[in-house]
């Protein structure tokens, strides 16, 4: 399952409308994840959390948080900011389970 801000965030910037329509194409193997008032009010919580502990976000960020926490799914991304972000928010997060 997706988000829109992420399926937005893939899609933005691709140079080329071929490479743009493959993407999406590849994209629609992805269910929309509906975001309730319930997901938005947590997000904006997950915000106010980390900021008063010194940590800044996106709200983008908080927002994918906020599902993770919601629907207790892992949140797959390389960005490092997750896992400060886990320091104060119960978010999990995906873990390659093969050997490096």
């Amino acid at each position: 399952m997706m988000i829109g801000a992420i399926r937005q965030e893939l899609l933005s910037g691709i140079k080329t409308e071929s490479q743009f329509e493959v993407v999406r194409d590849s994209l629609g193997a992805f269910d929309d994840v509906l975001l309730s008032r319930e997901i938005y009010e947590s997000a904006a919580q997950a915000f106010n959390s980390c900021r008063a502990n010194g940590v800044q976000g996106s709200n983008t960020d908080f927002l994918i948080c906020a599902v993770s926490m919601f629907h207790h799914v892992p949140i797959f991304s390389l960005d490092g900011d997750f896992k400060m972000y886990q320091r104060w928010l119960p978010v999990l997060l995906y873990v390659d389970p093969s050997p490096h």
